[in-house]
């Protein structure tokens, strides 16, 4: 089985995620972040199922949607790196 790696750039930009929504709903920004979380712990079951990132013609980048955030990861020999969680409004710039 293949493991999802978090570097912590990308757990800063849910930090920031959490500190945002939690300006509103500190329950919902624990709850989004969490569920951020599981939805990238399926990758390690079926990492190709998702898109690549149209953006970037890699098949080795892909995107995960879950609700209004991109979870954007790059397919290693190994493991799977999360390089960025991103409001699907804003542009990902990698």
């Amino acid at each position: 089985m293949v493991t999802v790696k978090w570097p912590k750039n990308t757990l800063e930009e849910l930090d920031e995620i959490a500190r945002y929504i939690s300006r509103d709903s500190p329950k919902f920004a624990k709850i989004l972040i969490n569920q951020i979380f599981e939805m990238a712990r399926h990758l390690e079951q079926s990492p190709k199922l998702v898109r690549i990132v149209p953006e970037y013609n890699n098949p080795n980048l892909r995107v995960l949607i879950y609700k209004n955030y991109r979870i954007v990861y790059l397919v290693k020999k190994e493991h799977y790196e999360i390089i960025s969680v991103i409001h699907g409004s804003r542009k990902l710039n990698l």
